[in-house]
């Protein structure tokens, strides 16, 4: 098996973890590591070639752009302090707290380098976190602060390790650059972000199509990442900028298939991708392998000792960290999501699963550094890394659900429809707003007057059926039943039609290209 062949059976495995994942109650994610596990140890399976440069621009840019189109700047800006206080400063302290043990218990490890490794160990994986969680039918604020935390950390814990590698590599280190290169990274990122945000927009307009449009959003990410590279600015926040700009402004609320479409694409795209990324954190155990061979006792001790650190750390901070929040949630009254409970602070905890950004962090060390001489316990580095990686994925991905079903944390239900409620109300009173304006400026005969405002209530119903009294309720179940065998009735016509346009795909003279515009024209009738 080659390269490619390693690739697609990735991608394929990416696909059924979805189904099968579903069926034995665990995240894809978590499965497509433990596929990767099995690779790695089947010996026609080769080793993993991928220049360790290339990891990071080739995963996590669209990993990113479609968590980040799931959420708005509104829901950031309203959470910006347990943000913080997780993506910011939990990633300083665990990325510390990693170093000083890593260089007090591994015999010549030099500062520099163990910082490079707590900075690599020391953001949890968004995609694994939010995947898990958004199976588990967690409450939608603590699956806001997980992707928040996510997002955020990965821009922090990538600009410290950059830093650390530096100062490892040049064999100096000036805390005042360090901070000055961080500012400037992270200014040069938003610069680049926002501007290519404004670019893509104007781009998009232009194009109107919707095929050249979603084509277009899946080039922006690895523009935005590479620009911001080349600029010495972080990629990872301009991806997180440019995302966000064009969530905020980029949609048109008529433009129907081209949301429906992207939707479905990066749907797609985020199943493939993400799959492929926890396959690759398994089949490096390859490396690890190699790397203990011969010290296992000596290298496992080591990796105990960080993951210990890592899984630690996180909760002595979260405690306090979530008590100091909700005092000064409760003396502001802010509009923020924050947990409302021990229970639910134990499952952020258990969350904290490391993944794709740790292995691309891991595997980019350089095999020098500027002297000529090997970067200082590479291997060893990796092979903790590694540790840390399967332990939090494995353990903590495989028993949340676990934990969760124990502690009973589970959505507020009721609140979800409330909020659904109310935007069934609004949903309605615009439409029928604009069916008065309408009215004022056309001269409507007074049954389809009725019938209009009857549509009008019913926009809101079907949205949320406690919009209306028990007797309207009714109602709309029994229109709905019709509407119902309308439409299937409907479809079997148009699935009628469809064959025989098929048909006549592979009949002499058949004219392919006229075909498939009918075709599409059918296919469009149908999702109306």
């Amino acid at each position: 098996m080659d390269q490619l062949g390693l690739l697609f059976m990735l991608l394929l495995g990416a696909l059924l973890s979805v189904p099968i994942g579903a069926r034995l109650g665990l995240p894809a994610p978590v499965l497509m590591t433990v596929l990767g596990i099995v690779m790695a140890l089947v010996d026609f399976v080769p080793n993993v070639d991928i220049p360790p440069d290339l990891i990071l621009p080739a995963l996590l840019p669209p990993l990113l752009y479609a968590a980040v189109r799931r959420t708005s700047w509104r829901q950031f800006a309203a959470n910006k302090r347990p943000i913080f206080l997780l993506a910011v400063a939990l990633v300083f302290v665990t990325m510390a707290s990693v170093a000083a043990v890593a260089h007090a218990i591994v015999p010549g490890l030099p500062i520099a380098a163990a910082f490079a490794l707590g900075a690599l160990v020391a953001p949890p994986d968004p995609v694994a976190a939010t995947a898990v969680a958004g199976q588990l039918g967690l409450p939608r604020r603590l699956v806001s602060i997980l992707e928040g935390e996510g997002l955020f950390n990965d821009v922090t814990a990538i600009v410290l390790y950059h830093v650390a590698i530096a100062a490892a590599v040049g064999g100096t280190f000036s805390p005042w650059r360090a901070g000055l290169d961080l500012v400037l990274s992270a200014v040069v990122a938003v610069a680049v972000g926002l501007a290519l945000g404004w670019a893509t927009n104007k781009v998009m307009s232009v194009l109107g199509d919707a095929t050249l449009q979603i084509g277009m959003t899946l080039l922006v990410p690895y523009v935005a990442y590479v620009l911001a590279e080349e600029l010495h600015g972080s990629g990872v926040l301009a991806v997180l900028t440019t995302a966000m700009f064009l969530a905020e402004y980029a949609f048109d609320a008529d433009d129907v298939m081209t949301r429906l479409a992207g939707h479905t694409v990066w749907d797609v795209v985020d199943t493939l991708v993400t799959g492929v990324a926890f396959g690759l954190v398994g089949l490096e155990l390859h490396n690890a392998i190699r790397t203990a061979s011969g010290r296992w006792g000596e290298l496992l001790g080591w990796s105990a000792a960080v993951v210990g650190v890592v899984i630690l750390v996180r909760l002595l901070w979260l405690l306090p960290a979530t008590w100091l929040t909700q005092r000064l949630h409760r003396r502001r009254d802010q509009d923020e999501d924050i947990p409302t409970s021990w229970r639910e602070t134990v499952v952020m905890w258990w969350s904290g699963m490391r993944g794709v950004a740790s292995v691309a962090l891991a595997l980019a060390i350089p095999l020098e550094t500027e002297d000529g001489s090997a970067f200082p316990h590479r291997e060893e580095i990796i092979f903790i890394a590694f540790g840390v990686i399967m332990v939090t994925l494995l353990l903590q991905g495989l028993t949340l659900p676990w934990l969760v079903s124990r502690l009973g944390v589970r959505a507020d239900t009721e609140r979800e429809k409330r909020y659904e409620k109310e935007l069934a109300v609004r949903a309605a009173k615009a439409a029928k707003r604009r069916f008065r304006e309408i009215e004022a400026v056309e001269e409507l005969p007074e049954e389809l007057s009725e019938q209009m405002l009857r549509r009008a209530f019913d926009i809101g119903l079907r949205i949320s059926p406690d919009v209306g009294d028990e007797e309207r309720r009714e109602a709309q179940e029994q229109r709905a039943r019709r509407v119902k065998r309308i439409r299937r009735i409907h479809g079997e016509m148009l699935s009628a039609a469809r064959h025989e346009v098929l048909a006549a795909r592979s009949e002499p003279g058949a004219d392919p290209e006229i075909v498939d515009r009918v075709l599409r024209h059918l296919d469009v009738r149908s999702m109306r």
